[in-house]
């Protein structure tokens, strides 16, 4: 059996720069995705990943959600998420994928748990193929016809992850259509709208119908989803870059400055320069944090 302890060197190889292609796998360890030391901020991602924890106690802070980390938690990050990782010589090997590289190989990224403390056959299975994808990226780099074998072994280790019971691909409901292609629909909308009534238009059923899928998925109306939506990138722009709260605010959709601050603090319960005032410091602090999303690491399976 591998253990953590014994992840081999070669996981400890730099990840690619935001430029890299899009078919591109690489492994490295957890302080190449920190641009400081001692993560200061939350960091915006860029790219799809897998955290293996192979060391140290502490917790990784996705999406404003502090998340307990030990040998063999598992996060599965995404582009446009923000990440935090504090903890005493907290270790964990890191797996990187570009957009393209699982075109063609029937997996639903979607389908991984964004979050799980991984245990028994498990975790030796889930070690085991991080160990032998980080040593094949490290052995065979720069090499053309290694790309389909680092495919191929990403894919399976994904595919594994699907199984564990729990996964959120094994409790399919009948609204979960509806909601997905409405949770398609905000991400590439939420900048430009917040009505109920664009989205039912362009998918092609009513606001109930919108409404009664995100009831039954969250919890939430479509039109809360939908709000949720916004602020969360709003907490995610506050905390992880230097743009101009105004500057934010436009991007979202609000010419106003005053717009963007009524509906900032009416979601998140703070103002936006208290939200960004705050983001040095780590979790918890005072301030409500956004509500998660449907596949977020507190509604993914059990911690």
């Amino acid at each position: 059996m591998v253990t953590p302890g014994q992840l081999p060197q070669a996981t400890r190889t730099d990840l690619p720069t935001p430029d890299y292609d899009t078919d591109d796998i690489a492994t490295g360890a957890l302080g190449d995705l920190a641009p400081e030391p001692g993560w200061p901020r939350p960091v915006l991602l860029d790219a799809d990943l897998l955290i293996l924890v192979t060391g140290g106690h502490g917790r990784a802070e996705l999406d404003f959600r502090a998340l307990p980390c030990r040998p063999g938690a598992l996060l599965r990050a995404r582009p446009g998420q923000v990440l935090r990782c504090l903890g005493p010589q907290l270790d964990a090997t890191v797996v990187r994928w570009g957009t393209g590289t699982l075109n063609g190989l029937g997996v639903d990224p979607e389908a991984v748990p964004a979050y799980r403390q991984l245990a028994g056959e498990d975790e030796d299975a889930v070690i085991s193929e991080v160990t032998q994808l980080a040593v094949d990226a490290e052995r065979h780099a720069g090499v053309p016809a290694a790309t389909a074998l680092l495919r191929h072994q990403l894919a399976v280790l994904l595919l594994r992850l699907t199984l564990l019971p729990g996964a959120p691909g094994h409790a399919p409901r009948p609204e979960t259509d509806t909601f997905k292609r409405l949770r398609r629909e905000v991400e590439r909308g939420y900048p430009h709208t917040r009505r109920v009534e664009d989205y039912a238009g362009r998918i092609g059923c009513s606001v109930r119908t919108l409404t009664r899928a995100c009831l039954a998925v969250t919890g939430r109306s479509a039109k809360q989803m939908i709000d949720d939506r916004v602020a969360l990138q709003a907490c995610r722009l506050l905390a992880a870059t230097d743009e101009s709260i105004a500057g934010i605010g436009r991007r979202l959709g609000f010419p106003e400055p005053t717009n963007f601050g009524r509906f900032f603090t009416r979601e998140i319960g703070v103002s936006p320069g208290a939200f960004r005032a705050a983001r040095e410091q780590p979790l918890p602090v005072g301030v409500v944090r956004p509500r998660p999303p449907a596949d977020s690491p507190v509604r993914s399976g059990p911690a």
